[in-house]
């Protein structure tokens, strides 16, 4: 039998979404410049990098766990990608006299990297039972030290014009970061919709018990999972140095908070076992779109931090509502 549709229940689940949609309209009304192709397209290249996150922390929120790793995994990457890829002649550069490598052969060395790092928290997770959050806080703290001693706590820069085209340059007039989340979204898309690996992770969401009785291989996916996300924070280090044309330890803090916070805005279950690519998407575009429109309206940036974490705290708030009425 068909459920009747529900307005009170509609608002208040999509209640954050609703606020967000009136508040970008009032501001696109009241603002110059906001309603611009140009603006929507800064808006979309800010949500490249935050996507390729989301998405690699979807994986981990759809099995019931998280990753906390992701911030510091993206100021690693992005400072692995900035020794290899520095000009020849640049007076500070990591490694004198060496040349500076493939941008596409530096995106293959920091995924494998950091996803062996992400293999190793999922193993955790997996085989010996340690609760995500605090196996992932764990690897939170020795990435950020391993990177520190890396990099010697130097900021760095000199970039080379082969790197940084991968912000400034375009195809089809849509910058590359863009057309970078594009590809990976539908790479995610199939692997969640269209292969075995994908129905194992809605499986282990749903009831870990039962999936491994039913055959699941759950401590296998499991550790892809993790490798699988880590392997998306490198990508998206890589894609924020090129886009900050310079890159330290603390590039990307935090940015894990608002990853997993863009996925239960979207629809992304922290309860398990729910969630798509498009989930995501959505939770992601209405933080950027969020922070785009209290920008234009004049809010101070330091009290945007303030709006965005009662965005957080509403959506975990309203997932669990649903979570609760389903049972």
């Amino acid at each position: 039998m068909k459920k009747d549709f529900n307005l009170k229940d509609f608002l208040i689940n999509n209640g954050v979404v609703v606020v967000m949609i009136i508040l970008v309209l009032y501001t696109g009304f009241t603002s110059n410049n906001f309603f611009t192709v140009k603006n929507f397209l800064n808006i979309a290249a800010n949500m490249s990098y935050r996507l390729v996150i989301a998405l690699g922390i979807a994986g981990c929120v759809i099995t019931g766990g998280c990753d906390l790793s992701g911030g510091r995994m993206v100021g690693f990457a992005a400072c692995i990608s900035g020794t290899l890829l520095q000009n020849l002649d640049y007076s500070q550069k990591f490694f004198p006299g060496m040349e500076p490598l493939n941008p596409f052969l530096v995106i293959l060395i920091v995924m494998v990297i950091c996803g062996l790092f992400g293999a190793i928290t999922g193993a955790f997770v997996a085989y010996l039972h340690v609760p995500p959050f605090i196996a992932t806080l764990g690897m939170m703290d020795i990435i950020y030290g391993l990177g520190l001693i890396y990099t010697g706590a130097t900021p760095l820069g000199g970039f080379t014009r082969a790197y940084t085209t991968f912000s400034t340059g375009k195809f089809l007039g849509i910058s590359y970061l863009i057309w970078i989340a594009i590809i990976v979204m539908a790479i995610t898309w199939f692997i969640f919709n269209m292969t075995r690996h994908g129905k194992y992770m809605y499986a282990i969401g749903g009831n870990a018990q039962a999936a491994e009785v039913a055959g699941v291989p759950v401590n296998k996916t499991l550790v892809i999972i993790y490798a699988k996300a880590s392997a998306y924070f490198a990508l998206a280090g890589f894609m924020l140095g090129a886009k900050a044309g310079g890159s330290s330890v603390n590039t990307g803090l935090s940015y894990e908070m608002e990853g997993i916070a863009a996925c239960a805005l979207g629809g992304v279950s922290v309860t398990g076992g729910r969630g798509k690519v498009s989930s995501a998407l959505i939770g992601v575009a209405v933080l950027e779109l969020l922070k785009a429109a209290l920008q234009y309206l004049g809010v101070d940036q330091n009290a945007q931090y303030i709006a965005i974490g009662i965005v957080i705290l509403i959506a975990i708030t309203l997932d669990i509502r649903k979570y609760v009425q389903k049972k």
